[in-house]
């Protein structure tokens, strides 16, 4: 099992090399790359290099080699949560964001400070005292601390932008691939966590040998990463989505918005702008001569619905209407569905029976 164990960890290095020759030598990937895909790597290199180093006896089997995998941990949450943000916003690379870093470089300072400077007399009568014992169970309960804290921040970043999804877009934006990519993450860090917790119960738990292969689950993940964000960058990169959820303090008066309450209805009857799969917020705002944060008031305060509620509404209604004529014989649910302007058939059915309080199928069995 520790042959295998190597050989995966040999494997993880390598392709982080190759990956990060790739990022340099290819200027056209370059520029579609979220920078923290190439941090992501850079840190994966890192975390394996003392382990390599290690392993492979270049330098003798000095555990100071080993200590090196330690400067990624802290680095590790904090290149997470920059990721998720980036990937989610207008926002890429920002010499303000290195600030999150800064724990991660006073725990590597520490590391080296303790373990790699001291003689070997002074290390081993820490050993033999507990205290090296001790400080390396305090530095895992940190490390964890500071990463598990960074992927609740990255997670609040993803249903913040879901959220911004519903208010501006009327179709589902693909970000299955970048929630598994959090979860992933989160499995490995609460894995981790609970082995810690088990190691103190006296269940002949090894943590330390667990620990490594929770470390090898999450090069392999970051490497998936790495790979899909060179091959296919636009699979998880939602930032060319462009987003207005607040509105400014907006000088219609209550009368203003009942008179294009009614106006939005007319068009949404008359010009079917719903039939566009891919229609924004913005582009019915146009359509209506208001401005973006005019209609999210108008649908707050007066409609009740946040944009993608509103627009599928009318796409249900548009379907039901459209499942009595012939044409609806040679269809479908979900092909009829697209002819009223669904593009998903998740989305077309959690609609159908939010509005209608029933499926489909039992809709026209009944």
């Amino acid at each position: 099992m520790e042959n295998f164990t190597e050989q995966l960890i040999y494997f993880s290095f390598f392709q982080s090399i190759f990956l990060l020759i790739i990022y340099l030598f290819s200027p056209k990937k370059r520029k579609k790359l979220n920078s923290y895909v190439i941090v992501f790597v850079f840190v994966l290199l890192l975390g394996l290099s003392g382990k390599i180093i290690y392993i492979s006896k270049v330098f003798g089997e000095n555990f100071r080699f080993l200590t090196i995998s330690e400067f990624a941990i802290l680095l590790f949450g904090s290149t997470v949560y920059l990721f998720t943000k980036t990937s989610l916003s207008e926002k890429d690379f920002s010499y303000k964001n290195l600030i999150h870093y800064i724990p991660g470089v006073l725990y590597s300072l520490f590391v080296v400070y303790y373990f790699m400077l001291p003689s070997d007399t002074i290390i081993v009568d820490r050993i033999k005292s507990g205290e090296l014992y001790k400080t390396v169970n305090i530095l895992v309960a940190l490390g964890l601390s500071v990463n598990i804290m960074y992927w609740l921040f990255s997670i609040k970043e993803f249903i913040k932008f879901k959220k911004k999804l519903n208010n501006e877009i009327s179709y589902v934006v693909k970000t299955r691939f970048f929630l598994n990519f959090l979860m992933a993450i989160g499995i490995c860090l609460f894995s981790w966590l609970t082995i810690y917790i088990s190691s103190f119960l006296d269940l002949n738990i090894d943590e330390k040998k667990i620990r490594q292969f929770i470390w090898l689950a999450i090069s392999f993940i970051i490497l998936f990463i790495a790979y899909y964000s060179m091959v296919t960058p636009d699979l998880f990169i939602l930032k060319s989505l462009k987003f207005k959820t607040k509105y400014n303090q907006s000088k219609l008066k209550s009368e203003d918005l009942e008179i294009l309450k009614e106006k939005l209805k007319h068009i949404m009857l008359s010009k079917k702008p719903y039939l566009n799969r891919k229609l924004l917020k913005t582009e019915l705002a146009e359509i209506m001569g208001i401005s973006n944060p005019e209609l999210a008031r108008l649908l707050n305060e007066k409609i009740g619905m946040n944009f993608f509620e509103f627009v599928n509404y009318y796409r249900i209604k548009e379907f039901i209407q459209l499942s009595e004529t012939e044409e609806a014989k040679n269809l479908t649910f979900f092909g009829l569905a697209q002819e009223a302007g669904f593009n998903s058939k998740t989305t077309f059915h959690k609609s159908f029976k939010n509005i209608m309080g029933t499926s489909p199928s039992k809709y026209f069995n009944t």
